[in-house]
């Protein structure tokens, strides 16, 4: 139980959680990647909701996207600023209902939010890893999040959520243990990137590489670089938007009531936007892992990793039952490549459900309120066992 109730206007929170950590693939039993190197030991670090229950098949596992992290819902204290990265949709009667489902939310490998990645100690020179770390894949990711849920004792998932690079994980799990997933729901999200979005992650990355204080990787006892990662974050983020959001929330306002500056200051209230979310990236995310996390969400193709090229060969391995969701306005990530996914399964005789949902905030509106998609969550994993 929570120590505490917090109220929200979405409803009830589900209080106070604690980020856990499993170490596991101590050598010399590391983990082998996809890429054929060994790491280990991982340490991956989740947090749980909501109680599992005496069958062990309540377990729903919510995987995030680039720079998210294990803190899907709630508080770590009370004085924190803001609950989880998903309040909004896990908690006491919400879309994914904490009263009903044990929910788990992992920090991917790779990132720097309590899993091992290339900020982590290399234990051969006690130093960071920084290059030296192995790129990793999307089925990396998810051959870690097994080894948690093995550790965690869960032999099915009642269901697997997740969106944008969350949601290839979702995919990703279906069709690597197709006998542990029950229902899946990828919102937002795709098989295979297109050359459009690699174009974008490959510029985000070249600005990283390209700050001085870079230094091949190597920064971590010195100055970050932070210029180049708050510049990729700004190029990230405006992917992650619409242009009838950005008009609607921006316009071409300027920042101040007077005149253009006639300099190279934040004349526009965009400008100063996109300057404020690159500082605050800065601040919580590690430049190299922003690097390996674009890196293996470029390489990811489910149907060339898992099949003879097609998504209907890979997903014909799959028993899960499907939600698809996407977004009007997602251009990074557009409904075209949704329905692909559907017709895929559709193909493979697999029961799928779809909807498009009318929204104006780009590939980020699977991040914030929507009721419509809210319903869709919580009726389908109601029914998801029938």
């Amino acid at each position: 139980m929570s120590e505490y109730i917090e109220y929200d206007q979405d409803g009830v929170s589900v209080g106070r959680v604690e980020k856990r950590i499993f170490t596991f693939a101590d050598p010399p039993g590391e983990m082998v990647l996809e890429s054929g190197a060994k790491l280990g030991p991982v340490t991956i670090a989740y947090e749980t909701c909501g109680e599992l229950n005496r069958e062990k098949n309540n377990a729903v596992l919510i995987c995030h996207a680039l720079s998210g992290d294990a803190h899907v819902a709630g508080y770590h204290d009370k004085d924190d600023p803001k609950p989880g990265w998903w309040d909004i949709m896990v908690g006491p009667g919400k879309g994914i209902d904490t009263d009903r489902y044990f929910v788990i939310c992992s920090n991917i490998l790779g990132s720097c939010i309590g899993s091992t990645g290339p900020c982590s100690y290399n234990p051969e020179t006690i130093e960071p890893y920084a290059l030296d770390f192995p790129v990793v894949t999307i089925g990396d990711m998810v051959s870690a999040q097994k080894a948690l849920i093995n550790h965690l004792g869960i032999p099915m998932l009642h269901a697997v959520i997740g969106g944008s690079i969350g949601g290839m994980q979702v995919l990703e799990w279906c069709v690597r243990y197709p006998e542990m997933v029950k229902s899946a729901i990828p919102l937002a999200s795709t098989t295979r990137h297109s050359a459009l979005a690699i174009a974008f992650n490959e510029v985000a990355r070249q600005a990283i590489m390209a700050d001085p204080n870079w230094n091949n990787g190597k920064y971590y006892d010195g100055p970050k670089p932070a210029l180049g990662l708050a510049v990729a974050r700004m190029i990230g983020h405006i992917t992650y938007l619409s242009d009838d959001s950005m008009r609607l929330k921006f316009g071409r306002r300027r920042q101040d009531k007077s005149d253009f500056s006639f300099k190279f200051d934040a004349d526009f209230q965009v400008e100063s936007y996109l300057r404020h979310q690159g500082k605050k990236f800065v601040e919580r995310f590690d430049a190299n892992s922003f690097l390996y996390i674009t890196k293996a969400a470029d390489y990811f193709d489910l149907g060339r990793e898992h099949g003879d090229g097609s998504d209907i060969d890979a997903l014909s391995k799959t028993r899960a039952k499907f939600l698809v969701i996407s977004f009007t306005s997602d251009w990074l990530y557009p409904t075209y490549q949704s329905r692909g996914i559907v017709k895929a399964l559709k193909k493979n005789g697999l029961d799928v459900s779809f909807c498009e949902i009318e929204a104006r905030w780009g590939h980020d509106a699977f991040l914030l309120p929507n009721e419509r998609m809210t319903t869709l969550i919580k009726g389908f994993l109601a029914h998801a066992a029938d």
